[in-house]
């Protein structure tokens, strides 16, 4: 989960894992899989790094860097 701020000023949690795209123009929108659209005041680069961290922090990097050491390169 990652704590991003409407524009209102309000914070609000959502799942990271749910983050489907990041439009950057003059406001920063998410559109969660859910068809959810979400304006936000961080930037992109803000989110993808927040995302990036919650990401290691459940462990999916780890996991998924194993699964490719065990099963090898794809052909």
């Amino acid at each position: 989960m990652i704590t991003v701020t409407r524009l209102n000023g309000t914070k609000v949690t959502i799942n990271a894992l749910l983050i489907e795209v990041i439009e950057e123009s003059a406001d920063t929108v998410i559109t969660l899989t859910t068809g959810k659209k979400l304006v936000v005041k961080e930037k992109s680069a803000e989110l993808l790094l927040l995302n990036q961290q919650y990401i290691r922090s459940i462990g999916l990097i780890a996991a998924a860097q194993k699964s490719e050491q065990t099963e090898g390169p794809s052909a």
